[in-house]
C-alpha cells in the first residue's frame, strides 16, 4: 500500500500520529521510518516535521533505521531481568549471531530490548513482531525461531 494511501484511512488529526506512524512503519517491507515518511505524515496533519521526528525518535517501537523482517523485542524490566532475560539475550545473540540493535545478515530478524512488555506472570519473554512468547527458557528458543523461517 502507498503512504499516501495509509494517510486516507485517518482523519488529519494530530491525535493520530502514533497510529500514522504505525501503519507507515509496518506497511514497509524494512519496518522503518525514513525521512519521507516523516515529512509526509507532518504535512499530512498539518504538524512540524520536529514534532514527528520528536515522536518517531522517543518510542523505542519506531526506528529510523533498516530493520529485518521479524523484530525480536525482548523484555528487559525488571521482573523479566530477575527471571534471567540476560541469559534469553545471550542465547539469541548466540543463536542468530547479532547483538542487540542488529540484524542478521539475511535481513530475517532484528533484536532490541523493550522496558516491559506486559506480561510479567510469564516472565521472561518477547515479542516477535505482534506475537507475545513468555516462559522462555535457553532451551526452547531454537524451537521458538523455527516457526519464523
Amino acid at each position: 500500500m502507498e503512504r499516501n494511501e495509509i494517510l486516507k484511512e485517518y482523519k488529519r488529526d494530530k491525535d493520530n500520529l502514533i497510529n500514522i506512524l504505525h501503519a507507515v512503519q509496518n506497511n514497509n517491507p524494512q519496518n522503518y521510518l525514513d525521512k519521507d515518511d516523516l515529512k509526509d505524515v507532518a504535512m499530512y496533519l498539518n504538524i512540524t516535521y520536529s514534532h514527528v521526528y520528536g515522536v518517531a525518535t522517543y518510542y523505542t517501537m519506531f526506528s529510523l533505521n533498516p530493520r529485518g523482517k521479524y523484530i525480536i523485542r525482548v523484555c528487559n524490566s525488571p521482573v523479566c531481568n530477575m527471571e534471567k532475560s540476560n541469559d534469553i539475550i545471550n542465547e539469541i545473540t548466540n543463536i542468530l549471531s547479532i547483538k542487540v540493535g542488529e540484524t542478521t545478515k539475511d535481513k530475517r530478524f532484528t533484536l532490541e530490548l523493550s522496558e516491559c512488555l506486559g506480561q510479567c506472570n510469564t516472565a521472561p519473554g518477547m515479542m516477535i513482531n505482534e506475537d507475545v512468547i513468555g516462559n522462555l527458557d535457553t532451551e526452547n528458543l531454537k524451537s521458538v525461531f523455527e516457526k519464523y523461517n
